[in-house]
């Protein structure tokens, strides 16, 4: 049980305070949100695969025939460097503990990934409801841009099958065409990179685990990141002062400049915008990247380094 001790020590190091603040309170993810967005999630699955890995070794321990089956195909050497025969008293309630962590996983997944498919459907009657009738003899499809009669200045993403990008009329009168373009470029960004699971996910992570630090900044950090780099989509074709200009002129009814907190993230965009910062150096991107991508190793590496050992 030594080893689901050092695997949950990792996961205090890594779901703590010091280092989810370190990575928010850092400025480098301005300057690449994509790279940032990578490090987030690099972390937030060392602290998933820790938690499972010390749950498959403490059921291991507390259950013979668990043992016997994910020991089956290794020599007698490796089940011995586990020492799993001798497992105190107080591996069944930790080994219970995990379990229902992962239960409650489970379950938070699962109720975020039905209530995405509830609000998506009544999304898509709403817009049926909303949308022009087609005259007779045209398809029913209407394609990947779907325009609605509004007032309202508006442009999103509808993810699923299949995708359609929505606009009102109220957008296509305040904007340019290479406004348009900017903002349309925005919204494709967003559905290139699957943004929004990425939300569902840390969404679920922050409502299921809320006094978690590292979930509760993950939650945070991915909605201001998707955002940020959609912008630098937006801007790399459209040009930074038209991605602002948009950006201002769709949300200006909403108090783009605003110092409530609810709207700031578009001052900081804006402000972004009309002042970009300059990327992170090709190498400093690349030994962020790959850092970042052996984190998740660590866990694996403490569970089979038993087993490898007595092995050589």
């Amino acid at each position: 049980m030594i080893i689901c001790l050092l695997l949950l020590s990792v996961v205090a190091l890594t779901a703590a305070v010091p280092a989810p603040r370190a990575l928010t309170r850092a400025t480098w993810p301005e300057r690449d949100p994509v790279v940032g967005l990578w490090v987030w999630q690099c972390l937030v699955a060392t602290v998933l695969l820790c938690c499972l890995t010390a749950l498959v070794l403490g059921t291991a321990a507390v259950f013979h025939t668990v043992r016997d089956r994910v020991f089956a195909p290794a020599p007698p050497a490796v089940t011995a460097a586990y020492d799993l025969s001798a497992a105190p008293m107080w591996a069944a309630a930790l080994t219970v503990l995990l379990a229902c962590g992962a239960a409650w996983t489970t379950a938070m997944l699962a109720r975020e990934l039905v209530e995405v498919r509830r609000s998506r459907g009544q999304a898509r009657a709403h817009l049926r409801e909303r949308a022009p009738e087609l005259p007779a003899g045209l398809p029913a499809a209407r394609g990947p841009m779907l325009v609605l009669e509004d007032e309202y200045p508006d442009a999103w993403w509808m993810p699923g099958h299949p995708p359609q990008l929505v606009v009102t009329t109220g957008a296509l009168q305040r904007l340019t065409d290479h406004q348009l373009d900017a903002v349309l470029t925005h919204e494709r960004g967003h559905a290139r990179a699957h943004h929004d699971w990425l939300l569902h996910l840390s969404t679920a992570l922050a409502t299921g685990f809320p006094h978690v630090p590292l979930f509760a900044h993950f939650c945070d950090q991915t909605h201001r990141l998707v955002e940020l780099a959609a912008d630098d989509t937006a801007s790399r074709r459209c040009g930074h002062l038209t991605t602002a200009l948009a950006l201002i002129e769709l949300n200006q009814h909403r108090g783009v400049l605003s110092c409530d907190s609810s709207r700031r993230l578009l001052g900081e965009r804006v402000d972004r915008l009309l002042e970009p910062p300059p990327r992170l150096l090709r190498r400093h991107r690349a030994l962020t990247t790959t850092v970042a991508a052996l984190v998740p190793l660590l866990p694996l590496l403490i569970t089979f380094a038993p087993g490898l050992t007595a092995l050589s």
